[in-house]
């Protein structure tokens, strides 16, 4: 895939703070209305006529834009990689980085990278909007604006949120612990089980212990991804039929089971069996919540105490977002085998130790 790259020096004849790179991917963003009303991807190199506040950042904004901006519903794991080496080709070179990205699957991406980014000690902050840049009301302004300025920030030497995140609506929150909760109000996402690691008002306050800390050395980058997963949404009259349909294929190396409370589910014998015997010929499988706070406790109740038996998974307090590509990340780099292992382990903050 193509990417055209832009220098914006905002700093002249200053010099600059610090560098920061923006990636923009696509989405609602960057969109402009044409003749006919339908909104079609902006020529990003005229960023600063429509944002000219930037210039009053000092800093010094490089731009990669993908060569055709994408909807984020058609992200796949190969622009993951994308995003990734565009990150570690500039590592060096940049004090932070900014993704503009397409609010759909944002949190997937955002979740993504922090698993990939391996040893990352520098902001990557995923941003984006609800309305287009050029509409009089979009949000897209304040978000890119207090995303750079979170991308340069930093103390005694350090870059304060060394991590991946995402900002949105005023607040800054762990990427790995987001989802997408609202398609119509500008305060889009969540993050139930993890508290915002900063918050934007006449200034930002950063809640600096809940900041993952900087992980040092150089950068690494995990870049292989199976996406021989499904997810199975359990629902009050599943039958097994819709169960076998799931398990039925030959590729299938791991299921995620969506289960309801703390990980409960169907205690009838069928549904326990097949799982089972999915188990035992080499499938994994993880139990990840509905809910979109709390944890999966196995074994709390009856309902679930069958599924700690039979070798599921506890997805503990991870979102499906996490979940998914923590699995395909694990299952592309090392295996079934070590991937149920480390299933078990927070690797980017993602899960908490019950």
């Amino acid at each position: 895939m193509n990417y055209k790259t832009l220098t914006i020096n905002t700093a002249l004849p200053a010099k600059p703070r610090a560098r920061v790179l923006i990636i923009y991917t696509g989405g609602t963003f960057g969109m402009v209305h044409d003749a006919e009303g339908v909104l079609l991807p902006f020529d990003f190199s005229l960023i600063l006529e429509h944002l000219p506040t930037l210039r009053n950042l000092f800093l010094e904004i490089t731009v990669i834009s993908f060569d055709n901006p994408i909807d984020s519903s058609n992200i796949e794991p190969e622009h993951w990689l994308m995003i990734g080496n565009m990150i570690k080709d500039q590592y060096d070179k940049q004090d932070g980085f900014v993704v503009l990205h397409g609010t759909d699957t944002m949190a997937y991406t955002a979740s993504a990278l922090s698993f990939m980014l391996h040893g990352l000690s520098k902001p990557v902050v995923f941003t984006g909007a609800q309305l287009p840049i050029t509409e009089p009301r979009s949000d897209a302004r304040e978000n890119l604006i207090t995303a750079l300025e979170i991308a340069s920030a930093h103390g005694g030497g350090k870059p304060l949120v060394p991590e991946v995140c995402i900002y949105f609506d005023y607040e800054l929150l762990r990427g790995n612990r987001t989802k997408k909760v609202e398609s119509m109000h500008f305060d889009a996402f969540s993050s139930e089980n993890y508290p915002p690691l900063a918050k934007a008002g006449v200034k930002i306050d950063y809640n600096l212990p809940a900041v993952l800390p900087s992980r040092g050395g150089s950068l690494g980058l995990l870049s292989r991804f199976d996406t021989n997963v499904s997810i199975l949404k359990l629902f009050p009259g599943i039958n097994s039929s819709t169960v076998e349909a799931c398990l039925h294929n030959a590729d299938l190396k791991a299921l995620i089971i969506e289960t309801f409370g703390s990980g409960n589910a169907p205690s009838a014998a069928w549904f326990v069996e097949r799982l089972r015997k999915a188990i035992e010929s080499g499938l994994m499988v993880v139990n990840v919540s509905q809910c979109p706070g709390g944890m999966v406790i196995q074994g709390k109740y009856e309902t679930s105490r069958a599924l700690e038996e039979i070798g599921v998974i506890s997805g503990g307090d991870m979102t499906i977002e996490a979940a998914v590509t923590k699995v395909m990340l694990l299952l592309g780099q090392y295996g079934v085998e070590k991937a149920k292992k480390l299933m078990r382990e927070p690797l980017a903050g993602e899960l908490s130790i019950a």
